[in-house]
C-alpha cells in the first residue's frame, strides 16, 4: 500500500512541483494550498506524513503541526522555510517537526528524509502496538508470550496457583522457570505468606542439609549459633527449589520425609518441626529419565511432580521475540534514561532468526548491552553482536573418523568455551550439562 503524503504551500508552483517529483517516488501525493484545507485532510485519518511551509495564510505550518500532532502524535511533519525564518523552523524541530529544508529545495534530500520519516514513523507505529499487546493479553506477571506454548503454560498457571499442589517446571537455563514460580506464589492463597528460594546447585552438598533444616548451636564445627533452615523460614508459605535435580540420594531421602510427614529436624537437633509448605521445584534435566537410571527416588520424584509444566525454549517460541524485544528495550531505555524509539525490521529479524542458546536470559542481556552502548534513538543491525548477525551464526565443530569418545568430548567442550570467551556458565547451558558436571569434566581432561 502506498504511503499518502500531503503537501502544504500556497504558492502553486512549488507544491504541485513537489507533487510531479514524490509521486515519482512511488508515494500518493494530495495538495492543500492553505493549512486550514491541510488541517480538514488530515482529520480525515489516512495521510502518512505532511511537508508544510511554515508562512502560510489562515493557519501557519508550525499552528498546523501543532493541530495535526494532537491529533495524531505519530505522523511525522516536515517544515519548509526561507533563510529568513530558520530560527522558527528550530523551534518547530523543538515542538516536534521531523525535520526542516530551506528553500529552494534540494528534492534529493528531500526524498531520503520523506524516506526516514515513513520508516520512523512505522517503527514508533509498530512498537506502540506491541507494546499495546502486552498490556493486555500477553503477559501474565511479566512473563511475555503469545505463542500457543506459552498460552498453555498461563492457563496451567491460572488453574494451579489456587491449589495446594507441588509443582515441577521443567525448561532448559535461562527459559525463566523462576518467574513462573513466582508467578503461581503471587497469584495463590498463600501470596502474603513467606516465599523463599533455594538454588540447590548453588549450595555445596555438605552445606545444603544445615541450609534447608537449619541447625542448632554446636552441631558441628562453626555451628555457634542455632539456625532456622529454608523450610522453617517458608512456614505456611511456598519453598522453590530450583535444579532440584541436582541434590544427593541422601538428601533426596530427607527431602522425602518433609514431604511425607510435614516435619524435619535441624542438623543436631532431636525435636521434630512441623512445618506447612508448599514446595514449587524447577530442573533442566528430565526427571523420569533420571528416576529410570537409579538417579533420582521414583518416590520423590513423584511427590514434586503432581503438576509439571514445561517451559518451552525460545527457539520454540519465536513468535514471542518482538514482544519480548520491545519490552526490554523499553525496561532498558527508562533505567539507563535513553530515548529509543524502536528497532529496525532489519535488527528484529536477525534477533528473531538467532538460536538463543541462552534463551530469555541471553536475549535480555543483550538487549541490555545494545541500549546501554547504542548512539542511536532507533536500533540498527549496526548495534547487534557479530555472532546475531553472521550468516553462520555459529561455528561448526568437525572430529574426524577414530577419535575416541572421550577425546570427542573433550574437543566439544573446549570448543564451546572458545566460543562463549571462557564463560563456564553459558558453556554448560550450551552443553546442558550440569556446572558440577562441567567443572568435573575440564578437571579429568586437564582442562586450565
Amino acid at each position: 500500500m502506498k504511503a499518502k503524503l500531503l503537501i502544504v504551500d500556497d504558492e502553486k508552483h512549488i507544491r504541485e512541483g513537489l507533487q510531479k517529483a514524490l509521486s515519482s517516488d512511488g508515494y500518493e501525493v494530495e495538495l492543500a494550498s492553505d493549512g486550514e484545507e491541510a488541517l480538514e485532510k488530515i482529520e480525515e485519518g489516512d495521510v502518512d506524513l505532511v511537508i508544510t511551509d511554515l508562512k502560510m495564510p489562515k493557519l501557519s505550518g508550525d499552528e498546523l503541526m501543532k493541530e495535526a500532532l494532537e491529533r495524531n502524535p505519530y505522523l511525522p511533519v516536515i517544515i519548509l522555510t526561507g533563510h529568513g525564518t530558520i530560527e522558527n523552523a528550530v523551534e518547530a524541530m523543538r515542538n516536534g517537526a521531523y525535520d526542516y529544508l530551506t528553500k529552494p529545495l534540494n528534492i534529493d534530500k528531500l526524498s531520503l528524509i520523506v524516506k526516514r520519516a515513513l520508516e520512523n514513523s512505522s517503527l514508533k507505529r509498530q512498537n506502540r502496538e506491541l507494546l499495546n499487546q502486552l498490556k493486555q493479553k500477553y503477559s501474565f506477571d511479566n512473563i511475555i508470550g503469545k505463542s500457543s506454548a506459552m498460552k498453555s503454560v498461563f492457563e496451567t498457571i491460572e488453574l494451579v496457583a489456587p491449589s495446594r499442589a507441588n509443582v515441577l517446571i521443567y525448561g532448559e537455563s535461562g527459559t525463566g522457570k523462576e518467574m513462573i514460580a513466582d508467578a503461581i506464589h503471587h497469584n495463590s492463597p498463600r501470596r502474603d505468606k513467606p516465599y523463599i528460594k533455594v538454588h540447590c546447585a548453588a549450595i555445596p552438598e555438605t552445606l545444603l542439609e544445615s541450609e534447608l533444616f537449619g541447625h542448632e548451636r554446636g552441631a558441628f564445627t562453626g555451628a555457634i549459633a542455632t539456625k532456622r533452615g529454608r523450610f522453617e523460614l517458608a512456614h505456611t508459605g511456598t519453598i522453590f527449589l530450583d535444579e532440584v535435580g541436582e541434590i544427593s540420594p541422601a538428601m533426596q531421602v530427607k527431602l522425602l520425609r518433609v514431604i511425607q510427614q510435614r516435619e524435619f529436624e535441624r542438623v543436631g537437633g532431636e525435636t521434630p518441626i512441623k512445618v506447612d509448605v508448599r514446595i514449587i521445584s524447577a530442573t533442566n534435566k528430565n526427571l523420569k529419565e533420571e528416576v529410570e537410571k537409579g538417579k533420582f527416588r521414583d518416590d520423590l520424584y513423584y511427590r514434586l511432580d503432581v503438576v509439571s509444566i514445561h517451559v518451552p525454549p525460545l527457539r520454540e517460541r519465536k513468535d514471542d521475540i518482538p514482544l519480548m524485544v520491545h519490552k526490554f528495550i523499553e525496561e532498558f531505555s527508562k533505567e539507563n534514561n535513553k530515548q529509543i524509539e524502536g528497532i529496525t525490521s532489519g535488527a528484529l529479524q536477525a534477533l528473531v532468526s538467532y538460536r538463543w542458546p541462552g534463551n530469555v536470559r541471553e536475549l535480555r542481556n543483550v538487549i541490555e548491552s545494545i541500549v546501554v552502548l547504542t548512539k542511536n534513538s532507533i536500533i540498527t543491525e549496526q548495534d547487534l553482536p557479530s555472532y546475531i548477525t553472521s550468516k553462520d551464526e555459529q561455528a561448526s565443530l568437525k572430529i574426524p573418523a577414530g577419535v575416541s569418545l572421550a577425546e570427542a568430548e573433550k574437543r566439544l567442550i573446549l570448543f564451546t568455551l572458545q566460543n562463549t570467551g571462557g564463560n563456564k556458565t553459558k558453556a554448560s547451558e550450551i552443553l546442558k550439562i550440569g556446572r558440577k558436571t562441567l567443572h568435573r569434566k575440564l578437571a579429568e581432561y586437564g582442562i586450565a
